[in-house]
């Protein structure tokens, strides 16, 4: 049996050098390796390792219009899902809201007569406080930093933000019909204190937990969505969302599956080097159809069981 002074040795001396000397070497291969099958196996074994002796944290870090594809999809099923011209969303892990003024502008800027209401929780009261008050500067600072506006475009800046004396804030028709709360998205009574919506958003944040923790959530945000609602569910352990997702016979939304898998190029980037690095998209793995996919229909009686 191995001890904790024995693995502490073994990380120290055989894991990280081992891995230090691996990401040297593998940044200098050539872009036409990507492509093949030792690179996606060795780069898997890597990230493995990556992931075992990294300490996980949570991370304020992100963007707006961070994945583009994953917003329109949410925007179609959206406008699918309504009830009488309304909407309910909940975002889980909603940061600093980033991610929550991004869904809310996408979805008004393409279907303007849309009632739209979004709970966003976050367990932080800091970060939650950033988020409340939608603004936000061009300089960074702890909590943040200006990076988050980088993949904006000068129209997109102009159309979601009222910029002056770098300072930067969500246009008031935006903000509308939020309610930002402190929760815990693994809080098992969550349900019984905000109840179901159409759409639950749980993007990038179990990542950062540990994989039994991160499983045990993943499961209570699930209770979250209305029967026939979707999740959507990036930034987590792909072996964690596949095994709860078939566990649970949740129903893959297959539409624009790659597409939303590769448009977050800060996490493709970092793998296999970070904890939240995701893997590429492989067709060649036999279980791709579930382990790539981000979206699900939940709890929907019309609907079969996942067919892989």
């Amino acid at each position: 049996m191995t001890t904790k002074s024995e693995t502490g040795a073994l990380e120290k001396y055989v894991g990280r050098p081992f891995l230090s000397v691996n990401e040297r070497v593998w940044k200098r291969l050539p872009k036409s390796a990507a492509a093949t099958a030792p690179y996606h196996a060795y780069g898997t074994f890597l990230h493995s390792l990556v992931c075992q002796y990294s300490d996980r944290n949570q991370y304020h870090g992100t963007f707006f219009l961070r994945n583009r594809p994953e917003l329109q999809l949410l925007s179609k099923l959206g406008a699918e899902k309504a009830k009488a011209g309304a909407l309910e969303i909940a975002v889980l892990g909603c940061s600093n809201g980033a991610e929550v003024y991004s869904i809310v502008w996408t979805i008004r800027k393409e279907h303007p007569d849309l009632k739209i209401s979004v709970y966003a929780a976050d367990i932080s009261p800091d970060i939650l406080e950033i988020a409340k008050r939608g603004v936000y500067s061009l300089k960074a600072n702890d909590l943040m930093d200006s990076a988050i506006f980088e993949r904006l475009s000068e129209e997109e800046m102009q159309a979601m933000f009222d910029v002056q004396d770098g300072r930067v804030t969500v246009k008031p028709w935006i903000r509308e019909g939020i309610d930002f709360q402190i929760a815990d998205a693994g809080d098992p009574k969550l349900v019984d204190r905000v109840g179901q919506y159409q759409i639950v958003v749980a993007n990038r944040f179990l990542c950062h937990m540990a994989p039994p923790d991160a499983e045990r959530c993943l499961r209570n945000l699930a209770s979250l969505v209305e029967p026939g609602g979707y999740l959507f569910v990036s930034g987590v352990d792909l072996d964690v969302r596949a095994r709860v997702a078939l566990d649970l016979k949740w129903v893959v939304a297959p539409e624009a599956m790659e597409e939303i898998h590769e448009g977050d190029p800060s996490v493709r980037g970092d793998w296999p080097w970070r904890w939240w690095g995701l893997e590429p998209f492989t067709r060649t793995r036999r279980d791709w159809g579930i382990r790539y996919a981000s979206v699900f229909r939940i709890g929907s009686a019309d609907v079969p069981a996942l067919q892989l």
